[in-house]
Formats: C-alpha cells, sequence, structure tokens
C-alpha cells in the first residue's frame, strides 16, 4: 500500500523532465527523500515502471489548459457531524437616524456611517450623484498618494448612482446601501473592467464575469467607484504599481493582502469596501490601519467570480469603519448563487442594541498571559468590557499540543500551486515583481514537490483541529483573543472557518499606529460578535479616530 499510494508523487516530482525516458531508477530515492521515505532496490524495481506509466499520464494532462476559475470537486465545509443552526431569518432594527444633515464642511461626509449617509439618501438631502462624485474627487486627490487604487470606475458609477437617484425620487427605497458609493478588492471579477488580482502579469487581464458580492451590491443599490489594490496573487501589500500606504503613517505598507480596500476605507475615501481571506488579509491589514474588518465563516459569502488562491481557505468579508457598518454589509453580501459549491445560505439575526451581559463572553487566558505589559490596550479592552457588566470567562485557546505542525502551510500551498499551476509551469511566474523566497513564484514552484498524501492527512489533522476548536467554542457565545502575538489563533480559526471581527482599540506608545482587539464566535453566528464588537464602539472613541491629513 505504500509504494501505491506514492507512485502518484515520485513520477510528479520529475514533471519537468521532457521525456519518461529521462526517468532511471536511481531517481527514486533522491525523490523519496523528500517525503522522509526510504525505499529498498528490489522496491524501487518494483516501482519503476509504474512511476513512468504515472509520468507520461501527468504530461497528457499538463496539456489540458485549466483557468483559475474551475473548481475542484472537493468541497470544504466547517460543518461537524451532528451541528444544527438555525434557519429564520428574523426582521433586523437598524434604526435610521432621522435628524441627519450634510455637513458645512462636506470633508466630514467622509466619515459619515452608513446608516447617517443612508438616512441622508433616503430623505433626499444629499443625492447619490453628489455623494458619488464626492468620493470619486477624494480618491483622485489621495489615491495616489496611498497606492491604493488600481481603477476608478467612474462610468459605472455614475450610471449607478443616476439609477439610484431616479429609483429613491420614486419611492423605490432598496434599503441602506441604496445610493452608497464603495470599492472591491481587484479579485473580483466586474464586466468591463480590469481584473488585475494586483499582479503584473494580469494587470491588464479582463473576464467577462460579474462576482456574486458586486452582484449582491449592485442588486442592493450601492454604487461602486473603483477597484482597489492588493498585494500580488493576495499576498501582502506590494502590487505591481508599488505598495499600499498605511494612512496613519505613508512611509509605512498598510499590510494585505486587502490593502487598498482598508487604506482607502480608514482615509475615508470610500464609506466601505470588500476583501477576502486566505490567512489574515482582511485581519491584518484592518489591524494594521485601523479598520474594523469581519472575516465571516468560511462558506458564508459565495466566492464566485473572485481569483482562487485556495479552495478551502478563501473568505469574503466586508472592510469598514466600525461594527455598526459591517454589518450593514454583511446583510446584503451574505449567501450563496448556487456556483460556489462550499458556500451556504444561513440567517443573520443581528441585534444591534442586544444585551451582551447576558452572553458568554470569554477570554484567550493563555495567550493574555504573555502580555506582561498590563498597561497594553488588549488588557484595556477586557477592563472596558468588565464596566460593562460583562463576567469575562478565561479559557485557554486550543493551541499547543493540538497544532503541533504547520498545518496552514501545507493546505495553502498545494491548493494556490493548484490554482495557478499554469502560472509556474508556462513561466508566468518570472513576469512578477517581487521574486523573494517567500513570495508566491517560489512557494508556487517548491510546493510542486509535495505529495497528495502530504496534503491529504494535513486535512485529516485539520478535521482534529476542527473538533479541538468546537467543543471550545460550544461552551462560549464570543471569545476575545489578541490579534497580535497569539500564537497560531490566525492560522487555527482560518482553517476551522469560524467567524472573527477584528477592531481598533487605540494606538502603540512607540509608533503611535493603530492597535486592535479580535472577536472569535461560534460558525454562521457574525450576528452576536458584531454585536459586542459594536457595544465596545459604543463606549471607546477608537473608530471615530480618523487620520489627520485625510480630515
Amino acid at each position: 500500500m505504500k509504494k501505491l499510494l506514492l507512485l502518484s508523487f515520485l513520477a510528479f516530482a520529475f514533471f519537468q523532465l521532457p521525456a519518461q525516458d529521462t526517468l532511471s531508477k536511481a531517481d527514486i530515492p533522491v525523490a523519496a527523500k523528500l517525503l522522509d521515505l526510504h525505499f529498498t532496490q528490489s522496491e524501487i524495481d518494483s516501482m519503476y515502471d509504474g512511476v513512468k506509466s504515472n509520468l507520461s499520464g501527468y504530461q497528457l494532462m499538463h496539456k489540458q489548459t485549466l483557468s483559475n476559475g474551475v473548481p475542484m470537486t472537493l468541497w470544504q465545509s466547517p460543518v461537524l457531524p451532528g451541528m444544527h443552526f438555525s434557519e429564520k431569518q428574523e426582521k433586523i432594527k437598524w434604526n435610521i437616524p432621522s435628524n441627519v444633515e450634510v455637513p458645512a464642511n462636506k470633508n466630514e461626509l467622509s466619515f459619515y456611517s452608513l446608516l447617517q449617509l443612508a438616512s441622508l439618501l433616503k430623505n433626499k438631502k444629499i443625492s447619490s450623484v453628489e455623494l458619488t462624485r464626492f468620493f470619486i474627487e477624494r480618491l483622485k486627490k489621495y489615491g495616489d498618494s496611498l497606492q491604493c487604487v488600481i481603477s476608478i470606475t467612474e462610468d459605472i458609477a455614475m450610471q449607478q448612482a443616476q439609477e439610484a437617484d431616479a429609483e429613491i425620487a420614486k419611492g423605490k427605497y432598496r434599503g441602506l446601501l441604496h445610493g452608497i458609493p464603495y470599492g472591491l478588492k481587484d479579485l473580483f471579477s466586474v464586466k468591463g473592467t480590469k481584473t488585475t488580482w494586483g499582479a503584473a502579469p494580469y494587470k491588464n487581464q479582463v473576464i467577462d464575469e460579474d462576482a456574486f458580492v458586486y452582484s449582491q451590491l449592485k442588486e442592493a443599490g450601492a454604487v461602486l467607484i473603483a477597484k482597489f489594490t492588493l498585494g500580488a496573487l493576495a499576498m501582502g501589500d506590494y502590487w505591481y504599481g508599488g505598495r499600499t500606504k498605511n494612512p496613519w503613517n505613508i512611509k509605512t505598507g498598510s499590510s494585505g493582502s486587502s490593502a487598498g480596500s482598508t487604506s482607502a476605507t480608514v482615509a475615508g475615501l470610500v464609506p466601505f469596501a470588500i476583501g477576502t481571506e486566505t490567512w489574515g488579509s482582511i485581519v491584518s491589514p484592518s489591524s494594521t490601519c485601523g479598520a474594523t474588518g469581519l472575516r465571516p465563516t468560511f462558506g458564508s459569502i459565495s466566492r464566485s467570480g473572485a481569483m482562487t488562491l485556495s479552495w478551502s481557505l478563501d473568505k469574503v468579508g466586508p472592510i469598514c469603519r466600525s461594527a455598526s457598518d459591517a454589518a450593514i454589509v454583511f446583510n446584503y453580501i451574505h449567501g450563496t448563487d448556487g456556483l460556489d459549491m462550499s458556500s451556504v445560505n444561513k440567517p443573520f439575526n443581528y441585534k444591534p442594541q442586544a444585551d451582551i451581559t447576558k452572553l458568554k463572553v470569554a477570554y484567550a487566558k493563555n495567550y493574555f498571559d504573555k502580555i506582561t505589559d498590563t498597561s497594553r490596550n488588549e488588557w484595556k479592552v477586557l477592563e472596558a468590557y468588565r464596566k460593562m457588566g460583562v463576567e469575562l470567562i478565561p479559557v485557554n485557546f486550543p493551541d499547543s499540543g493540538v497544532y503541533n505542525f504547520n498545518i496552514m502551510n501545507v493546505v495553502i500551498s498545494a491548493e494556490g500551486a493548484a490554482a495557478f499551476d499554469e502560472f509556474t509551469r508556462n513561466n508566468i511566474d518570472d513576469e512578477m515583481t517581487r521574486q523573494g523566497k517567500f513570495d508566491w513564484p517560489n512557494t508556487f514552484r517548491t510546493s510542486r514537490l509535495m505529495s497528495a498524501v502530504e496534503y491529504i492527512n494535513a486535512n485529516r489533522h485539520r478535521f482534529l483541529l476542527m473538533q479541538k476548536v468546537n467543543e471550545l467554542m460550544n461552551t462560549v457565545d464570543v471569545l476575545i483573543c489578541p490579534t497580535r502575538n497569539s500564537g497560531n489563533q490566525s492560522a487555527i480559526t482560518n482553517l476551522t472557518g469560524h467567524p472573527v471581527v477584528c477592531m481598533p482599540t487605540g494606538f502603540d506608545k512607540r509608533f503611535n499606529l493603530p492597535t486592535s482587539i479580535t472577536l472569535i464566535g461560534k460558525l454562521y453566528d457574525e450576528a452576536t460578535i458584531l454585536s459586542v464588537a459594536k457595544a465596545y464602539q459604543d463606549v471607546t472613541p477608537w473608530e471615530d479616530m480618523h487620520p489627520a491629513m485625510f480630515k
């Protein structure tokens, strides 16, 4: 059985050889070393013909074309056997304020909340066309300084804004996002626009498809005004045009990969934007720049029309300035179109004024104990919740002794290399602007020497990890965790698919850059973590702090 399982990889390790005749028996033990294996000479003699036969089959497969949008038939789900979830959608009471006015200094509109903007539009105190032009001018004024914009979709924006105004004038109000401008991370396809994936080889790419999240926002009446930068192929904040900047200090990067979406939102160039996360790509820039980023449960939002990096890890989520705004956006974009087989329709029963004292709110004691400076903002978050009457429960987040090897690295590397097979095979990777040891071109090349057996077994360990984390989450409603220096929490919760919200908590003493905290929730329970986040933001000022140069 051992020999049969490894025939596939041992042949595959030599995929670059021009013909199977060049494969010798002496190559097999060399390849076996890459997998911590040893074969006797008699085993090698028996394997040789099978290895050559497999290589011939791979070479035939490699002659076929697979675009990035072709899925695999193995569908990831965060749901474990025996789990049950509510299927009833309740009505959400948003409470649009009625006393909102257009400010005398129109620049203040830059940082109005979605409820405030909705009030202005619904009550016809400002038109969508006027609001759209206002934000487009801000993009043109500040976009280059932040290196956060790939394209301004002005024609699309003005058409959608005019349609919104016409509908609102006739009394057809679609809801809280009707007429409100926003931006998309430029890995979502929109007909008539470039979709560059932030990478030089694709900077002129046009995909004739509307992504699900764009279609949802279009149906809600929102106005697309820009497509934002992302780290090349969804890694970091370096893209083919430069590096996206942190609005609080443009000498530093915004982190990534949802770099432009976060930078633009925090700088008030858009009221909100859409990002994605595979491993940290919403949480990291949100933490770095001081945004409120929601990384929903895996599968809560269909990814159709989005670039694939990892079928079992990619997630779509809103990047906003407050938990209230994130709840509004998520309300309109969650669900499925049936094209992403990992996505589902689940209710979002958000309660803006939830009594959080009735919830079981815990904190990750094993991570907080590592923060010996009790003046740090993480500790102040716990104190704020205690003052609100929340009884905090100390728990240990499953990490040491559970996450015993880098499961994330195996999964993301194998799936990413498969998603960009022809990118590597046809040397398109040579066109990438960054070629470092830890950049995607080299990671994808290295991953070609990983066996399917190791990938599958890593996912079996992932299943055990899902069980351990869900054992804990079954005992609490929300878990408060440091965003930074929290061991393997980010990798673990991305692997298990649990939702998190990251929100600003102040500024660090040394660099005067934002700090943050992360709230982890039960599967498909974005509503609760957003309610708990909103409660914190109701009694603290941090989501209302904005970079001075963009006011």
